[in-house]
């Protein structure tokens, strides 16, 4: 019997935490599901941790080392269900998670994205529900405008979103050229071409200060980042939203760059901002020395052990 949903799990390196996301994913209220799990080559236990999990739900495929992005693509091409969840392997869904997301696909079957609201983890104790530009009560509803919504978290987060097999595979799915910002792309991509939803009820949690994702395994994305971004530059000439959006990833773009120590693509990217983009902190931090960027960090860090976290973006 054919199930609602495919789960694709990529899988690399992650022995300490694949088996609980695993769990939150087999404990889940709704259960037409399957689970699909692509090792992209881990060289320490994950494989054998998900090959010991004795469970009919599951399936388990290993891959030589390609990358998320690929990981992603073959998962999702052995899907059997006609829609699509995702969770990385280190992130956790609370038990309404696959309810929640299924009640948006059974409202808005024009939808071509589905996205439940998340918490991010900013260290192990320090956890906050991610903020977006535009109001919203505890119904279900259409984004109106998903770029402007964005602009502070994305509304669209890998691990809480859903969408169907056949909307992923007309639009080409994660491009396999980018070592980051695929999941970025895809979003932008969806949205310029099918409605997007969102469910204002918090289904699962981000850990947001593990640092060997699978995003993130290796150095210097920076540049990818930037072709990301500019991929978009004639979408957002008639796109103000769109703009808007790309200008505050070129913003964080240019911070990453400053702190590496990369003043030519710091000057690059910063010559591509419109600053009316950008609000008054934004601009501040963003001309400031880089010694002083530095110490805003260590503050940051500070105050987020004190339980306290502030950002630029509100």
């Amino acid at each position: 019997m054919t199930p609602f949903l495919s789960i694709v799990i990529p899988l690399y390196n992650k022995e300490t935490f694949i088996a609980n996301t695993i769990k939150s994913v087999l404990q889940q209220t709704f259960q037409d599901f399957e689970i699909i799990v692509v090792d992209d080559g881990s060289t320490d236990n994950s494989y054998q941790i998900v090959s010991s999990l004795d469970n009919e739900k599951i399936t388990l495929i290993k891959q030589e080392n390609q990358g998320v992005s690929v990981a992603r693509n073959f998962g999702i091409q052995k899907a059997k269900a006609n829609y699509i969840a995702l969770i990385d392997a280190d992130d956790i869904w609370y038990p309404n998670h696959l309810f929640e997301l299924k009640k948006q696909m059974d409202l808005f079957p024009e939808a071509g994205l589905y996205c439940n609201n998340y918490e991010v983890f900013h260290n192990e104790k320090v956890c906050k529900k991610a903020a977006f530009n535009f109001s919203y009560d505890t119904e279900c509803l259409i984004v109106e405008d998903y770029f402007k919504a964005s602009i502070i978290n994305s509304v669209a987060w890998t691990s809480a979103i859903g969408f169907s097999k056949e909307n992923f595979t007309n639009l080409g799915g994660f491009n396999t050229n980018y070592k980051t910002a695929q999941d970025l792309d895809l979003w932008i991509r969806f949205a310029l071409n099918y409605k997007v939803s969102f469910n204002p009820t918090i289904t699962m949690s981000y850990k947001f200060y593990i640092d060997n994702s699978l995003s993130k395994n290796e150095k210097n994305y920076n540049y990818i980042r930037y072709d990301f971004i500019n991929s978009y530059n004639e979408e957002a000439q008639n796109n103000p939203s769109l703009k808007l959006y790309l200008d505050v990833n070129r913003y964080a773009l240019a911070l990453r760059s400053k702190l590496n120590g990369d003043k030519q693509l710091y000057l690059k990217v910063k010559k591509d901002i419109d600053f009316s983009n950008l609000n008054l902190k934004q601009r501040v931090v963003l001309i400031a020395p880089k010694s002083l960027l530095f110490t805003i960090k260590k503050l940051q860090i500070f105050l987020l052990k004190n339980h306290i976290y502030l950002t630029v973006y509100k």
